[in-house]
């Protein structure tokens, strides 16, 4: 018959896990002294001889070392004494050596931890995530964006996640309340957001002044948006091809949205009871989108949702202005385009998406204190202050993103700052209200407008119609 623990026997484990674990997370640092063993003996309600007796065993396992007269300090650890963890982070990621500068400076503060860096194939990446993770061989933080947190939402996996929101980070004070939003669930945020970024319009410097387009010109509306780039657009040539295109279209569902928010348009009611989708307003938002490819032809003919496309094509100088978010300024780093970043035009309204990325603690992780201290770091001011020196991806904290003196050529664009303009009227995926199948069904139907094989009237009449068969058919 097995022996039950006594009240002393659990204080005495109790005691020996908690220091243990403040030791190896980082808590208390190498070369740091542990409080006193009388003060222990109080908040443990151990005697003193049980106090040391415990910390014998500390220092047989090489944790602390006892300096005579001074107390017990903690050592620095051999490579057997380190606790592992293990990070994952999609492969399509523009801050994968950033995030290797702060693993290694983490290391450094916490020499009892190191930091396995796990890269997963973006492509199904939260399939392969909760697969791992179900079977035990998951990593104990992971990176999600909002879109991944949206599948984990819909399909009612957020249990893979354990709630941690460090201590230090006030989100009203030290954030914005929208990046929060986008990791709510509940009136809870299961994980610590990272880093955001607004959509936004990059254009290139030469081709605007060669345009004659002066330096300080405002582009407040989307007649402004049309004139700019029909100034831009360089027409046909000898062979019948466009030289330079003035704007950059992108049917993808986080970047075409932005022109139906801006006309207060929306793919459902404010209940979420029927679809809207074949409202004026975006049937309106739908036409101006249109009329940049066939009827002004500053913008080039793409009937599919790549962004890849149209960054690429703005480093080579074949566009004038895109629809991008500050990870793909990442791409335009010391390169040889001359380039600028302003808030995207409005119509009736002001607004613009906002994607967030932010940073999950496994549930089953066996090392959680290590795994929490990893996170409260990577949220910190030099964490994040590491992020921005090194990158355009704008960190979730709000005194570094607005920190000016960080900021430097060839990494950052000269209006870095115009990202603050838009985040009071900036919506996340999430405020679209769709669901992410309700998604794939508008990417899917929408190709017969991008294409110009449909007029925008019967393509958002046969969406909303389909949405609304679908809610029916989900709420019988």
């Amino acid at each position: 018959m097995l022996k039950r623990k006594s009240e002393f026997e659990n204080r005495y484990h109790k005691f020996i896990h908690e220091l243990k674990e403040e030791i190896i997370s980082g808590k208390i640092k190498p070369g740091e002294f542990i409080l006193p063993e009388n003060t222990l003996s109080k908040v443990y309600e151990l005697s003193r001889v049980s106090i040391r007796k415990a910390l014998a065993e500390l220092v047989e396992e090489g944790l602390i070392e006892k300096i005579p007269g001074k107390g017990n300090r903690v050592t620095i650890p051999n490579e057997t004494q380190k606790q592992t963890i293990t990070l994952g982070w999609f492969s399509n990621s523009y801050e994968i050596e950033i995030i290797r500068k702060i693993i290694k400076r983490f290391e450094q503060l916490n020499p009892f931890t190191k930091v396995n860096l796990q890269i997963l194939p973006n492509s199904q990446y939260i399939y392969n995530l909760t697969q791992s993770l179900k079977h035990d061989s998951g990593p104990d933080v992971f990176i999600v964006s909002d879109y991944h947190f949206r599948e984990l939402m819909e399909t009612n996996c957020l249990d893979i996640l354990d709630p941690f929101l460090p201590e230090h980070i006030d989100v009203e004070k030290d954030s914005y309340k929208q990046v929060f939003e986008m990791f709510t669930y509940n009136q809870t945020i299961p994980v610590t957001p990272f880093v955001f970024s607004p959509v936004m319009i990059c254009y290139n410097r030469r081709i605007f002044e060669e345009a004659g387009i002066a330096k300080d010109f405002q582009m407040d509306t989307w007649d402004d948006l049309l004139e700019l780039s029909i100034r831009t657009t360089k027409g046909l040539d000898d062979n019948n091809l466009i030289n330079e295109y003035g704007f950059c279209f992108s049917s993808s569902t986080n970047r075409w949205p932005v022109f139906l928010l801006q006309n207060e348009g929306a793919f459902m009611n404010n209940k979420r009871s029927k679809s809207v989708m074949n409202s004026k307003e975006n049937i309106e938002a739908l036409n101006y989108c249109g009329d940049l490819m066939y009827k002004y032809h500053v913008s080039p003919i793409f009937s599919h949702g790549s962004n890849e496309l149209a960054e690429n094509l703005f480093m080579r100088e074949g566009a004038a202005m895109i629809l991008t978010t500050y990870y793909f300024m990442n791409e335009f780093r010391n390169h040889k385009i001359k380039w600028d970043v302003m808030p995207p035009p409005k119509n009736s309204a002001s607004a613009t998406l906002l994607l967030g990325g932010a940073l999950g603690i496994n549930t089953n992780s066996k090392n959680k204190e290590s795994a929490q201290a990893f996170v409260s770091f990577m949220v910190s001011i030099e964490a994040q202050t590491l992020l921005k020196q090194d990158g355009c991806t704008i960190p979730m904290l709000r005194n570094v993103a607005e920190d000016n003196n960080l900021l430097q050529p060839g990494i950052h664009p000269e209006q870095y700052n115009a990202f603050k303009e838009v985040m009071e009227t900036s919506k996340t995926i999430r405020d679209l209200q769709l669901t992410i199948e309700e998604f794939e069904l508008v990417e899917r139907e929408m190709q017969f407008f991008w294409a110009n094989m449909e007029k925008a009237e019967v393509t958002s009449k046969r969406i909303e119609e389909l949405l609304n068969l679908k809610q029916a058919t989900n709420n019988g």
